[in-house]
């Protein structure tokens, strides 16, 4: 029996439960859909957001303090600002056996390790939005004494709704600008276009529809052709041409320093945030 613990059933909680509820989306995880040994358990203190899992199968607890008794694997689905809260309500609660799971920006393994038990298991994660679909990105690094066994659970649940890297745990925080906190910064690069084509007559859903699709187009160019980001740019831009036009603005603009800047304040919030 894997008894698999939420704390916190908000968007990116309730993103890894459907995950895990559907895990056919994955072969490497298919027995987590199949096998009536895994079982998912959720505390959260909003009975509304506890009260959707009951369509993924999901045992509410009662408290934090519960999850931890019960699970062997527990997920910190939580903001950075609410962990100390949590952790401290928790305190004594862990085993050697625990793993537990942290989706917090900026938490660092060692701290929660100082608010649990200097052996504690932990897997430090870095999940984005687009989990809610299935196509999510998440980066994870494992903290001794963490297992390999243990680590590849964990990796399964994410490769269920999505695509996963492992990283060293001293990037995870310059992580977050890359796969965390970039898709509200695509959607902002997104938004000028739409607006643009509004400004222009052109119908909003019809130029959603198509930024859309020339986003996801692209980012499979990327990931599939085998041409570099270079190279890439060179195929759609012909000498003399609009899309030339159109680069030689965001360049004068310094679009590269500006995306830049935006990723440094993204990882010096992180260390902040960081514990």
């Amino acid at each position: 029996m894997i008894n698999i613990g939420f704390i916190g059933a908000g968007n990116m909680g309730f993103a890894i439960m459907k995950g895990i509820a559907h895990s056919d989306l994955c072969s490497d995880v298919k027995m987590f859909a199949t096998s009536t040994t895994v079982r998912m358990f959720a505390y959260d203190p909003d009975n509304e957001k506890i009260k959707r899992l009951s369509e993924l199968g999901v045992t509410p607890c009662k408290s934090e303090a519960e999850v931890f008794k019960i699970c062997k694997y527990v997920f910190l689905a939580v903001k950075p600002q609410q962990l100390d809260e949590v952790l401290d309500s928790v305190s004594g609660c862990t085993d050697e056996d625990t793993v537990i799971v942290s989706i917090c920006a900026g938490i660092t393994g060692e701290y929660i390790k100082s608010k649990t038990a200097a052996d504690a298991k932990v897997v430090l994660v870095m999940p984005n939005t687009p989990l809610l679909l299935g196509e999510g990105a998440t980066a994870l690094s494992r903290v001794e004494p963490c297992t390999e066994e243990e680590f590849r659970l964990v990796c399964d649940v994410f490769s269920s709704c999505g695509d996963i890297e492992v990283i060293p745990q001293d990037k995870m925080k310059e992580i977050i600008a890359i796969n965390g906190s970039s898709p509200a910064f695509i959607y902002l690069y997104a938004q000028a276009f739409v607006d643009y084509a509004k400004s222009v007559g052109i119908d909003e859903a019809a130029a959603k529809s198509l930024f859309a699709k020339s986003l996801t187009g692209s980012a499979k160019m990327i990931t599939d052709s085998g041409y570099t980001l270079d190279e890439l740019i060179t195929m759609v831009s012909s000498k003399g041409g609009t899309t030339i036009a159109g680069l030689e603005k965001l360049r004068e603009g310094k679009l590269q320093q500006t995306v830049e800047s935006c990723c440094k304040a993204c990882t010096k919030r992180a260390y902040e945030l960081s514990k």
